[in-house]
């Protein structure tokens, strides 16, 4: 299956990645704890998707937990987990409703059993959907997903299945999580952090990017539409210089 190509010039952004960044300040403010936040994030996310066709986004990529999340307390990771089995189980009818097909990228082995059971029966009842390809990166790293893609390279170049003389850039994309799907055009970081995080590292190579101050649960598809409508005046030259 040949990867899908980014648009170029002036039009809108085909494939859309949000790093969904302030669920725990959002809740904090509140005087709630964290996982209150990280439960508005996740009604947030389906507002973002309905929104999508209408602006011409075919693809969204969201970055739900990664590699470095571990690193919070117990009580939070557990509930990010409880949180994400609800999500699926939720969620699952609206997205095959809505012509959603759903794909989750990360390094699935130190999620547990079940959660990976439900991604995968997720996975399979929304294959044939096609109005919308939303991503969730789970466990997922930048660095890690770059490492695993490149054990894999180099198991191909041990067995003979790989000329390593024919390694190039285009050779690595095709080992990585995100290799049916095309890179993002645009990625946006809310909550006012102007970081990466680990995100798309290679897919992002040439990406437009947008650090929004605003705090994901309140992150409303009238904004998603301004800065998906405002990367239509951007001219994405890719290195080269208009004639």
């Amino acid at each position: 299956m040949a990867k899908p190509q980014p648009k170029q010039g002036g039009d809108g952004p085909r494939h859309v990645a949000i790093i969904m960044d302030g669920n725990g300040r959002w809740a904090t403010q509140r005087g709630r704890p964290r996982l209150f936040g990280h439960q508005a994030g996740a009604r947030r996310v389906r507002e973002i998707v309905e929104a999508c066709p209408d602006m011409g986004v075919d693809y969204l990529t969201v970055f739900a937990f990664s590699t470095e999340n571990w690193k919070r307390t117990q009580s939070e990771v557990a509930g990010l987990m409880n949180l994400f089995r609800r999500y699926i189980t939720r969620e699952a009818k609206a997205l095959k409703a809505n012509d959603v097909c759903v794909r989750f990228i990360g390094d699935r082995l130190r999620l547990d059993t079940k959660l990976v059971s439900m991604m995968d029966e997720l996975e399979a009842l929304t294959l044939d959907c096609k109005t919308v390809n939303l991503t969730i990166a789970i466990n997922y790293g930048g660095r890690d997903e770059v490492a695993r893609a490149t054990k894999r390279l180099a198991r191909d170049v041990a067995t003979g299945r790989l000329d390593p003389e024919k390694v190039d850039e285009e050779t690595l994309p095709k080992y990585l999580d995100t290799c049916v799907l095309p890179d993002p055009d645009l990625v946006i970081r809310t909550s006012g952090e102007a970081r990466i995080s680990n995100f798309l590292l290679w897919q992002s190579a040439y990406s437009e990017y947008e650090f929004i101050d605003t705090l994901w649960p309140d992150f409303s598809a009238e904004e998603f539409r301004t800065v998906v409508g405002q990367y239509g005046t951007r001219e994405r030259r890719y290195g080269a210089v208009p004639a």
